[in-house]
């Protein structure tokens, strides 16, 4: 406070003297204020005039900083929100070709086993043709051995008779009268 109190005194002291800082003197008052608009002039020009342009472009380009922001932003949501419907789309794709996969391997399964019931019942139907047929060349046969045996021995009952013609018609007038099985 002492410190004050003299710094006062001595502002006070120097002003009586000469003419202090506080005299009111009319040409000094002009000067200052000329250089003081000269310089206001000097700094709008060069300095205030620049720097309030760059103020103007820096806050333009943070303007258009924010503005791509917020339509980067609503692209990634509108690209985000198509993703989350292609993922969808492409799952339910998948799904559908996994369903379509399981039914026609269901459908190939069935055929398969259809064609296979199928060849095995030809093959059953043809497995008993050739047992008919074999049983019927058998027996025919047999009918032609017992025939020949049957002619054979009444050939030696008879004392050869009768010729072999009459023995065969015989022969088969009796076979025919059996039973066919």
């Amino acid at each position: 406070m002492e410190m004050l109190l003299f710094s006062f005194k001595f502002f006070l002291l120097a002003g009586g003297e000469k003419g202090g800082l506080l005299d009111v003197n009319p040409g000094l008052i002009f000067w200052t204020v000329v250089t003081f608009i000269l310089l206001l002039l000097i700094l709008k020009r060069t300095a205030w005039k620049p720097m309030l342009e760059a103020l103007k472009q820096r806050e333009d380009s943070i303007r258009t900083a924010l503005e791509k922001s917020e339509q980067a932003k609503l692209e990634a949501e509108k690209l985000l929100e198509e993703n989350k419907k292609n993922l969808a789309a492409a799952e339910e794709k998948a799904k559908k070709i996994i369903d379509e996969g399981r039914e026609f391997s269901s459908k190939l399964k069935a055929e398969i086993l259809d064609k296979a019931n199928e060849d095995a019942k030809k093959l059953l139907d043809q497995t008993k043709i050739e047992i008919d047929r074999k049983k019927d060349e058998a027996l025919n046969e047999l009918r032609e051995v017992v025939a020949d045996l049957a002619i054979q021995a009444t050939e030696k009952l008879i004392d050869e008779k009768l010729d072999d013609k009459k023995h065969r018609s015989l022969i088969d007038k009796f076979i025919s009268t059996l039973p066919r099985q």
